[in-house]
């Protein structure tokens, strides 16, 4: 059996008429009849009960209609997605907080765009909150966050550990030092992320676990305004390594690992448990999962 005679099939039960049938298909009749005839053949039941009128299924009958339409059902969406693929109207769109989306994601995306090249991915950068926000209402496809937390309604998938440095100013004492205990921070002028953002809560918590007061001296909503203040001198602070690359190379900034534990900060992919995501938007999942599984 080919598509065409389950999608005629479908049309003569729907139509409950051979003649109809015939004509939308733009074939005989008698060829309906033999196409017909030839399945109740090949599978060795009858069919259609052509005693009714209007014509009815047989028992057998109900169950091959189900058959031809769920494979009718399932040729079409594998022909939607592979049309989404090949045009350039397929969009994903994806929403991460800014430190993540402008330094860990760079290059998942580079090797996601050399796969799916003509695939529109639109990042947009927002706070956390608003990130939950969007993907509930179903603005937005993937989401990517810090810490993420658990919803009824939200999937987590696990991302990057990213590895959280002492950050200072060349000028700093710490700056010397190639690895640091946490204790040699206690009573350091500390530049820190906004009190509702939870990397600062994080943070905190890793202090608070080991007693260490320091005082902070200013408050940012972003990774980036902590670096300028950073380099200044104004402070030291504790950020996600991937954050820092640029000013480590070009010497702006010191970082150093902690020698009394390997501190991290999770981050996670986010996506609504009922959302139908195309195939490109499952892959991009998979590349970032599957990468993350690798470093295990």
């Amino acid at each position: 059996m080919n598509l065409e005679t389950a999608k005629l099939f479908c049309d003569v039960v729907e139509l409950k008429n051979f003649s109809r049938a015939a004509e939308i298909h733009g074939i005989s009749q008698s060829a309906v009849s033999q196409q017909i005839a030839q399945l109740e053949m090949e599978y060795h039941v009858q069919l259609i009960d052509r005693k009714k009128r209007p014509i009815e299924l047989t028992a057998a009958g109900e169950i091959f209609l189900q058959a031809c339409r769920d494979i009718i059902e399932r040729c079409q969406r594998l022909n939607s997605e592979i049309t989404q693929l090949s045009r350039q109207t397929c969009k994903i769109h994806l929403s991460a907080i800014f430190s993540i989306g402008m330094h860990t994601l760079q290059p998942y995306v580079k090797k996601f765009m050399s796969i799916y090249p003509d695939v529109n991915l639109s990042i947009e950068y927002q706070n956390a909150k608003e990130i939950y926000d969007q993907l509930l209402r179903g603005n937005i496809d993937i989401g990517v966050v810090a810490l993420p937390h658990r919803d009824k309604n939200i999937e987590v998938y696990p991302f990057e550990n990213e590895t959280l440095l002492l950050t200072c100013s060349p000028e700093h004492p710490l700056a010397r030092e190639d690895e640091i205990d946490i204790h040699q921070l206690q009573g350091e002028k500390f530049i820190a992320l906004s009190a509702d953002v939870p990397t600062r809560q994080h943070v905190d918590n890793i202090l608070k676990k080991y007693n260490i007061p320091v005082r902070v001296l200013m408050e940012f909503d972003n990774v980036e305004t902590i670096k300028r203040a950073v380099e200044i001198n104004a402070g030291v602070s504790i950020l996600p390594k991937p954050c820092l690359r640029t000013e480590l190379a070009a010497g702006t900034l010191k970082a150093a690992p902690f020698t009394n534990e390997h501190f991290f900060r999770p981050t996670g992919i986010i996506i609504r448990k009922d959302k139908h995501l195309v195939k490109a938007a499952r892959y991009l999942i998979e590349l970032l999962r599957k990468d993350f599984e690798a470093d295990l």
